[in-house]
């Protein structure tokens, strides 16, 4: 059984750690900030094994440098040499084992054009997606258009409903309140937002979300929804649901 703990990183990032059967041997998802995984790694004696990155913003790899030197691990991520430390690079269709369990590679450009997200199929099945699908919302478009992000997100709300969505960052609040502009009769969204605020005042995470979920509360994920739709008409052209998600991703941007 795989275990996955989140470790708080900056004011709003999560390093995700995967566990196999509490063997000491882990890996880690986008370790921006070394220090908070270096204390948990010597706190709970565990080996560091396998770092996954998604993309290449600094708050995504910056402890890469200083855990390799340390623990010499398998580092695998996208095929973008601004990336230093990278041993294993990855792509669309390719795939990795981690700790015993295989991983598959999807291309999910939109936030950046390097973005890459990591799915395990199981019961259930994983999803480490960093900043391109959030709980309630998604990523800013600082390299690509938003065709490539539309594609991307619709690619994802494919998977198994299951599916759990380990998003990069506790944006969950602010993401629902944008929800609630942008999808305003939504009950179930309604419902998840009263839950994760009582997470949020217990200092818990609202993450992992699962893909089942998002497409029934993230707007995102709810482009061809004819109420969305009349929504976003306010806002700009929604005549398509790529127009749709263009008009969204715009507002949310001010917000």
């Amino acid at each position: 059984m795989m275990s996955v703990i989140p470790i708080p990183a900056f004011s709003d990032n999560y390093i995700w750690l995967l566990q196999q059967d509490n063997s000491a041997e882990v890996a880690v998802v986008d370790p921006g900030d070394v220090r908070p995984v270096i204390d948990y790694l010597e706190r709970e004696e565990l080996h560091l094994t396998t770092v996954l990155v998604t993309h290449h913003h600094h708050d995504h790899t910056g402890g890469l440098a200083e855990l390799a030197q340390r623990y010499s691990p398998r580092i695998i991520g996208p095929e973008n040499p601004q990336i230093k430390d990278i041993v294993e690079r990855v792509g669309e269709g390719d795939a990795c084992r981690v700790l015993g369990r295989r991983f598959e590679v999807m291309a999910v450009p939109g936030h950046t054009l390097d973005h890459i997200a990591f799915f395990a199929a199981g019961t259930p099945s994983l999803l480490f997606c960093g900043d391109t699908l959030f709980c309630g919302g998604c990523g800013r478009l600082f390299e690509g258009t938003p065709e490539q992000m539309y594609q991307s997100l619709t690619r994802l709300a494919t998977l198994p409903e299951d599916t759990m969505v380990f998003a990069a960052h506790e944006y969950t609040l602010a993401n629902l309140r944008f929800a609630q502009a942008a999808d305003p009769d939504n009950p179930a969204r309604d419902r998840h937002f009263q839950e994760c605020q009582r997470a949020r005042e217990l200092n818990r995470a609202t993450l992992p979300s699962t893909i089942g979920r998002e497409r029934q509360i993230n707007p995102f994920l709810r482009v061809t929804d004819k109420r969305v739709q009349e929504t976003a008409s306010a806002q700009g052209q929604s005549d398509t649901p790529l127009a749709t998600f263009t008009t969204l991703r715009a507002w949310k941007d001010n917000f």
